[in-house]
């Protein structure tokens, strides 16, 4: 039994068909990321590959949407190739993570951006944070009593 040309074709474009038909069915049925799902990703993406800068923390607010749902917002400052940034992040799905009542405003943190755009940036995820639990101490030193830095000076 042998098929003609025309055969194979029809046969090749049915199945052809086919394929996409059921390439779009699961295409279309699929499970998609919820907001708080790719949220999670943001950060886990910008913990493992953002660049590192200091930033300061503005302010810490908490706000209710037009929902009733209460958001904690964390508002910081950076700078990056000379241009300031200020931006805020929404801690609430963090507050088993962090405790914003030790957050200060004026404290220094570290703030982690996306490469290329600047204004995609955290202070906080899930296995990183940016926050200082207080501000830098330096070691003061009484040079009235050491020979050597009087000699120095002389």
């Amino acid at each position: 039994m042998t098929f003609s040309r025309n055969a194979w074709e029809a046969a090749a474009g049915l199945t052809l068909l086919a394929t996409m038909a059921v390439g779009a069915v699961l295409y279309f049925r699929r499970k998609r990321p919820t907001e708080d799902e790719l949220e999670r990703e943001r950060r886990r993406f910008l913990s493992q590959t953002g660049r590192l800068v200091d930033g300061m923390l503005l302010d810490v607010r908490e706000m209710e949407t037009e929902s009733g749902r209460s958001l904690t917002m964390l508002e910081y400052s950076y700078r990056s190739s000379g241009v300031d940034y200020e931006c805020s992040q929404d801690i609430s799905a963090l507050r088993d993570i962090v405790d914003t009542a030790q957050m200060r405003a004026g404290f220094p943190c570290s703030v982690r951006y996306q490469t290329g755009s600047p204004q995609n940036s955290i202070v906080i995820a899930e296995g990183w944070s940016g926050l200082r639990t207080s501000l830098p101490t330096f070691p003061i030193t009484d040079d009235r009593d050491d020979p050597e830095s009087n000699a120095l000076k002389a």
